[in-house]
């Protein structure tokens, strides 16, 4: 299954993570990037596509800085990140040419994402970019990002880009072998293979103690959640390995797309929107939703959350308040009334999709 994916993979987004990119002293390796760099020319020169998504700006500019731990002062990640990432794009920019390849910067905030012209106008940027031979490299501008606008991390960045371009594979490089199962016991084993993203799976995950990283397993299984709903297989392998990208059909832990890949709008609704709101509806309005394709009605609304204005995305929840779906609301919070016989259609199945 996996190498029948890996065959027709012709646009794929890597993700790099710090851990892989820094030294010990918190400074961009070149050695250890030029080895990542070597292994995605040797992709690019096979045909292949490659769109770069890389963390590292603020560890980078943590050295710089002498910080010893991530700050949690904002102003103060916004000058590790404003200081390393010319660091790391300086770097990028000599390797890549030592390959005979261009590289380009391409910064991004949620907003840019989350408005629809926006997000179509980066689309066809890095698309544009490809199109000329260049290596688009994304990464957060976390120089002006502030908390309510942030992606969160560079993990559900690098699957949202994914999904953004249509790409037909996703991978992740991190110094973790993969989702390991009875992590640090004897016991200990490599998931080669993850067909569906449930509990069990989550409960696998854990966060970072990296004084330079954040998120962890559970940032990363997060973003192969939205790649797999999205239609793309999803990788997540050790990028210390100096021949990952042409082992992948063997490297990591492969997670297989789901069927029925979400068209561009739908995608558009379900993963670059931070919800304004909350609906919970009860059991028969679910099984309309998600087995029959239905709109959502106000008759089967239970409740409602949030101060959501008409036309914000919303999240659609079960009485146990389990998300199971995200729409586009046609009512204000103020105008819905939960509990009523009114048939009012308070989200259309076009502005809807099941998770």
């Amino acid at each position: 299954m996996r190498e029948r994916y890996l065959k027709n993979a012709s646009l794929i987004v890597v993700k790099f993570g710090t851990g892989i990119l820094t030294d010990g002293a918190k400074h961009p390796d070149p050695a250890q990037m030029k080895r990542l760099v070597s292994q995605l020319a040797e992709q690019i020169k096979a045909g292949r596509e490659i769109v770069l998504v890389t963390s590292g700006a603020v560890g980078a500019g943590m050295g710089a800085l002498e910080f010893d731990q991530r700050p949690h002062d904002l102003a103060d990640l916004q000058a590790c990140a404003a200081i390393g990432q010319s660091k790391l794009m300086a770097t990028y920019q000599q390797l890549f040419a030592e390959f005979g390849l261009t590289a380009a910067q391409v910064l991004l905030t949620h907003d840019d994402l989350r408005d629809r012209d926006r997000h179509l106008n980066a689309r066809n940027s890095l698309l544009n970019l490809l199109e000329h031979g260049i290596v688009p490299i994304v990464n957060e501008n976390d120089a002006v990002s502030y908390t309510e606008l942030k992606f969160g991390d560079n993990d559900r960045l690098s699957a949202m880009v994914a999904s953004l371009i249509h790409a037909d594979l996703h991978v992740i490089l991190t110094t973790a072998d993969g989702v390991i199962r009875d992590f640090g016991k004897d016991t200990a084993e490599l998931i080669p293979t993850i067909e569906t993203i449930n509990s069990e799976i989550e409960q696998l995950a854990s966060g970072t103690n990296s004084v330079t990283a954040v998120g962890g397993m559970i940032t990363k299984i997060d973003a192969a959640r939205i790649a797999t709903r999205s239609g793309i297989p999803s990788i997540i392998a050790n990028g210390h390995y100096e021949t990952v990208l042409s082992d992948l059909a063997t490297a990591g832990t492969f997670f297989v797309p789901q069927e029925g890949k979400l068209k561009g709008r739908k995608r558009w609704i379900a993963f670059f929107h931070h919800p304004s709101g909350q609906i919970n509806v009860d059991a028969g309005a679910k099984t309309a939703l998600r087995e029959n394709g239905k709109s959502l009605l106000q008759v089967g609304i239970t409740k409602c959350v949030g101060n959501f204005a008409k036309d914000e995305v919303i999240r659609i929840c079960d009485d146990d308040g389990t998300e199971f779906a995200r729409g586009i609301a046609q009512f204000s919070a103020s105008e819905i009334k939960p509990k009523t016989q009114r048939e009012d259609e308070v989200v259309h199945r076009d502005d809807l999709v099941i998770l």
